[in-house]
């Protein structure tokens, strides 16, 4: 190594990646080490050593995080049960402060004076980075090409790296903004930036198939938790990466998991995105079909207010905070008992409760039946309704007096 500045980027071996490290090169007296994280993207890795090295990286490291993203990210995130506005199941939000994390801790190791990042200045992961990176090594400098480069589009990138013989994932005609996970597959840009437009499902997809190419016959599956966590798939104990693989191939053929949303960013624009979530959709499913039978009344309804605020903290990259940490522990006394297991029927890309069964479920099938019992007495319900709507019948009595002096 030279005595120039050394700089640490976040590398995916993507566009925006794959020209980031010659242009550093070009303007900084600097050595670029470049890390990537290992999430789960699978073939998107092969040949990563080769594109960094080509790209001009004296070191690359590839980090294998998939068992922390899923027991300390994405097992927390599920456990609370949170999406964002309903539809989001938060699959590029929580890889952000892992790989962060990773990228602070190699940064400190190799005496790195800057972390570096692809992410536009349009995006929420350029918050997500940057909040973890300061909450981590306050004092660390980070670098963000897409804020001071003169490149100004996907288009701009592809033709920087042409004119240099990089090698790129991309063309200017098949140019979608992909990110990819163990969780997620997410695909924006392109004919997609236009609400209007259908999506090509058939040519977009990547994990599974469109709910019309699924097959005509239903498929069970059953999920069985531990405190809230999933432990076992269709009666056979794994541990969350090949639980997760699994429930991937199995939610993907069958058309599960395939959400269009036009979302709320951060940094106060609109953005429509297709994101693909096979095995994260059937997880949520059924951890919240027996949160159904497990969680009393005020607990589960308390609990699906701040799982809309952690769902934020998450989206807004605000993972390493107090308050996201005070929420966990909430959710995670909140888990103690959602154990059990739950069968579902996937069809078409529909997800179908086939039948749950926990032994701390709070339904008592002998007092909730339509028939004869002998434990509840239908007229004690008489004087609770008649408590209940006191305050009702108070302010209806006092308009009847009232009535023409207002």
């Amino acid at each position: 190594m030279s005595g120039k500045e050394k700089f640490l980027l976040a590398y995916s071996g993507g566009l925006d990646t794959s020209i980031i490290i010659p242009w550093l090169k070009e303007n900084y007296e600097c050595d670029v080490v470049a890390m990537a994280a290992d999430l789960g993207q699978e073939e998107e890795l092969d040949s990563l050593y080769e594109k960094a090295e080509n790209s001009g990286a004296v070191k690359l490291y590839i980090e294998d995080l998939r068992e922390e993203f899923i027991n300390d990210y994405i097992f927390p995130t599920l456990k609370a049960g949170s999406v964002y506005e309903n539809k989001y199941l938060l699959g590029t939000s929580f890889a952000r402060p892992i790989i962060a994390k990773r990228l602070v801790e190699i940064a400190l190791m190799e005496n790195c004076t800057a972390i570096v990042h692809g992410c536009t200045g349009k995006g929420n992961d350029q918050v997500r980075f940057e909040l973890t990176i300061k909450a981590l090594a306050p004092h660390m400098k980070i670098i963000a090409p897409w804020r001071i480069w003169d490149i100004k589009s996907r288009d701009d990138a592809v033709d920087y790296a042409n004119e240099r013989n990089i090698p790129i994932p991309v063309t200017k005609k098949d140019n979608y903004s992909r990110d990819r996970n163990i969780w997620h597959l997410s695909h924006e840009g392109c004919e997609l930036e236009n609400p209007e437009n259908e999506p090509d499902l058939d040519t977009i997809l990547k994990l599974g198939v469109s709910p019309e190419n699924a097959p005509d016959k239903p498929e069970y599956v059953e999920v069985s938790f531990e405190s809230g966590i999933p432990v076992a798939l269709n009666g056979e104990k794994l541990n969350g990466v090949p639980l997760l693989e699994k429930l991937n191939v199995i939610g993907g053929r069958n058309g599960v998991g395939i959400v269009d949303i036009t979302e709320n960013r951060l940094v106060g624009m609109k953005s429509r995105g297709i994101y693909e979530t096979p095995g994260g959709s059937i997880l949520f499913y059924a951890h919240n079909e027996l949160e159904y039978l497990c969680l009393d009344r005020e607990t589960y309804h308390y609990k699906e207010i701040i799982s809309k605020k952690f769902a934020d903290l998450v989206y807004n990259g605000q993972w390493f905070t107090p308050l996201r940490e005070a929420i966990s522990a909430f959710v995670d006394e909140t888990q103690k008992t959602v154990t059990g297991t739950v069968k579902m029927k996937l069809y078409k890309g529909n997800i179908i409760s086939a039948g749950t069964f926990s032994e701390y479920s709070l339904h008592d099938e002998e007092l909730s039946t339509f028939g004869e019992d002998e434990i509840y007495n239908q007229s004690d319900a008489e004087g609770f309704i008649n408590l209940f709507g006191l305050p009702l019948k108070v302010k209806a009595l006092k308009d009847e007096k009232l009535k023409g002096k207002i």
